[in-house]
């Protein structure tokens, strides 16, 4: 564990040690990461198969990019009146992600293998989540009401919970310094989170649907350090991860060129994870600025699922 401990720590430093690049500083005297970023890609959480290298050359980044864009589509939940979205055709960057200048084949980068050194209790879980999103059968959450439903059902959450795992241009996120905080707001949400630059949690009943979160610079990289995320938001699609209230979740946010940021992180649980993991891909300046996502107005998979759990009830109650 000491050996996987010390390799995730020299990794972690790579960033700033492996360029000569250092971010201009802003008027606080702090690496300038402001403005809008974002990035539009294929790049699966873990190691495939048909992948197990994480770097890939140019043609080989376009040949799995396309087979896994069409394998999403090919869920049930892409799948709209029998036609399969063609999701290949999204990627702006025409192909898997770039990450300092390398196609990427995942975002997990430790363990070398690149696979979540899982629990048994957490690879566990991780089934019967996948097969559920698979199947597009319906997991066992109450219908009574709203507050039974996930919080990005109800559109208390978008994509910006920590960590943000959507790689797609419709995240753009925009980062905001202050001498005392740092603030994010990702476009789909929208999520703002503004975060003290302090090594002192806050009180627990202060903490909101982004869980409580810290920030501190360590060198070029800001780190940020967020507890206590909501239980209803345990499962993170897209892709798959498991976020419980228990686990810690570390990111790392360093300026490596002009236009790139390295958006590193890891989630620590012992109950789901045997040991620390990292896992990476890139920002990039957009020039557009964040745009208005209005959720709660064009939210109809709320009432329509709470109508199709009535429709059911009535089904049942007609049957006895």
């Amino acid at each position: 564990m000491r050996i996987v401990a010390a390799a995730l720590a020299l990794l972690l430093a790579a960033p700033a040690a492996a360029a000569d690049y250092k971010a201009p500083r802003n008027a606080y005297g702090q690496p300038d990461l402001g403005g809008v970023w974002n990035t539009n890609a294929v790049l699966p959480l873990e190691a495939s198969p048909d992948a197990p290298n994480l770097v890939a050359t140019e043609a080989e980044a376009k040949t799995l990019a396309r087979k896994w864009a069409l394998e999403a589509a090919n869920f049930p939940s892409f799948v709209i009146d029998g036609e399969v979205a063609d999701l290949a055709e999204q990627t702006a960057q025409a192909g898997l992600a770039i990450v300092k200048g390398q196609r990427r084949t995942r975002q997990v980068v430790q363990p070398a293998d690149g696979r979540l050194p899982m629990t048994p209790r957490g690879r566990a879980m991780l089934r019967t989540v996948e097969n559920v999103i698979r199947t597009a059968s319906e997991p066992p959450i109450p219908s009574d009401h709203p507050e039974q439903r996930r919080n990005w059902e109800r559109c208390i959450v978008g994509q910006g919970q920590p960590p943000i795992l959507i790689l797609n241009e419709i995240n753009p996120r925009q980062i905001l310094q202050t001498r005392d905080a740092v603030v994010l707001l990702t476009e789909y949400g929208p999520d703002l989170r503004i975060i003290p630059l302090t090594d002192t949690h806050g009180p627990k009943v202060f903490t909101g649907p982004m869980g409580d979160a810290i920030a501190r610079w360590e060198g070029e990289t800001l780190v940020i350090e967020t507890i206590r995320l909501p239980g209803a938001d345990t499962v993170r699609p897209l892709p798959t991860l498991l976020v419980p209230p228990s686990a810690v979740v570390e990111e790392r946010y360093t300026r490596v060129a002009e236009d790139e940021i390295l958006y590193q992180y890891t989630v620590r649980d012992p109950a789901l994870y045997a040991g620390p993991w990292l896992a990476e891909y890139s920002l990039y300046r957009q020039a557009r600025p964040i745009y208005e996502f209005a959720c709660h107005e064009g939210n109809y998979s709320l009432p329509n699922i709470l109508s199709g759990a009535r429709a059911r009830d009535r089904e049942r109650a007609a049957a006895r």
